[in-house]
């Protein structure tokens, strides 16, 4: 066979082979990505750097796996869900309880309802009660369709139950897809007590994350994970019913929210890209080769590469800002919770709560 002859067999070949690859890619991707456009610099990302969060203690050391979001009852007793089923409960001695087994590695937000219950979202079953009587399904469908991404969940003076749907495509295990297709997903939901039936509130939501009540009562804030943003939902008022931005271009993306005691907010933020990976999110083409591999989007995603809060006035302005940089003690931090002048902590990577006095903040 001639040279010439060889080459252009070969390059035929090669040409072939890349073109399978790329309908490989595009035709069986698990996406149908948009563009992405990836907040500005605002003088919120511009606040100086520090160490605070790498100062906390540490609670139930190795005893907890992955706590993702952490509550507290009235006496200072603090639960949280980890990723072995456990509904777990710290004592204010120091003692870690094994409560409740709910045999679920996919239970995430927390929290305490007035009489004193554990209200958990489960990912595959919903909205869950939990007693020590045992375990009841307070919501796994609306409007006939299944909730499959069931988040955070907060109980509001009434009664009801206002909770996150993060996605309806995608699940836990590969919910960085819903970033990368970058298409809103997302739902709030409320359950309400007395009729138990579930409604929509709000649809088509850049993965709705945490969920919040104000200190009035008078509106939500629910948080826009990949958009880099809060909404405000209004319960109350002239304005009953309607959505407005509550913060936006955070300079990380807003996990769980939660009430502080002085009215403002405290929000767990995640950095969604590792650094030199921002390009990704304007690619479409980028989007589709990285979904096809598992290893690729441990490439892209930066949330185990520090940590971050921010406190957030009712204006939706940043008034502090707490880190650990580099994660050398916490990092995906996706939960802070204020109590008696100090910071709890829930982690998707650690396994312990961290616990910070407020006063070194």
């Amino acid at each position: 066979m001639a040279l010439k002859d060889l080459v252009t067999s070969c390059s035929g070949f090669v040409l072939a082979c890349l073109l399978a690859i790329t309908l490989q890619i595009f035709l069986f991707s698990p996406i149908s990505p948009v563009s992405l456009k990836l907040p500005p610099l605002s003088s919120s990302s511009l606040l100086p750097k520090n160490n605070i969060l790498q100062r906390v203690i540490k609670l139930g050391d190795g005893l907890l796996l992955k706590p993702e979001d952490v509550a507290l009852d009235k006496e200072g007793t603090l639960y949280t869900a980890t990723r072995d089923g456990w509904i777990k409960r710290l004592h204010r001695n120091g003692s870690c309880q094994n409560w409740k087994n709910l045999n679920s590695h996919t239970l995430l937000g927390i929290t305490i309802t007035n009489e004193g219950d554990v209200v958990v979202c489960d990912v595959d079953q919903g909205l869950l009660k939990v007693t020590e009587n045992g375990v009841t399904v307070l919501s796994s469908h609306v409007n006939g369709s299944k909730i499959r991404f069931a988040d955070d969940v907060i109980e509001a003076s009434d009664g009801s139950l206002y909770f996150s749907v993060a996605s309806t495509k995608f699940g836990l295990h590969n919910w960085y897809l819903d970033v990368l297709e970058a298409k809103p997903h997302g739902q709030l939901l409320k359950f309400d007590p007395l009729s138990n039936e579930t409604s929509i509130l709000l649809d088509g939501l850049g993965f709705a994350n945490g969920v919040a009540v104000s200190k009035d009562q008078d509106f939500l804030v629910v948080c826009e994970t990949w958009k880099f943003r809060c909404l405000r939902y209004w319960l109350k008022g002239d304005k009953r019913g309607k959505t407005e931005i509550f913060v936006e271009n955070l300079p990380g993306a807003p996990d769980n929210i939660n009430l502080a005691p002085d009215g403002s907010f405290w929000i767990a933020l995640l950095q969604l890209t590792s650094d030199g990976m921002e390009f990704v999110h304007s690619s479409r083409a980028a989007k589709h080769l990285i979904a096809t591999s598992g290893k690729f989007v441990e490439l892209v995603n930066g949330v185990h590469k520090k940590a971050t809060v921010v406190n957030v006035g009712t204006d939706g302005k940043i008034i502090k800002k707490l880190e650990d940089p580099n994660a050398r003690v916490m990092s995906f931090v996706t939960s802070a919770v204020e109590f008696e002048d100090h910071l709890y902590l829930g982690s998707l990577q650690n396994n312990f709560v961290g616990k910070l006095p407020l006063n070194v903040a």
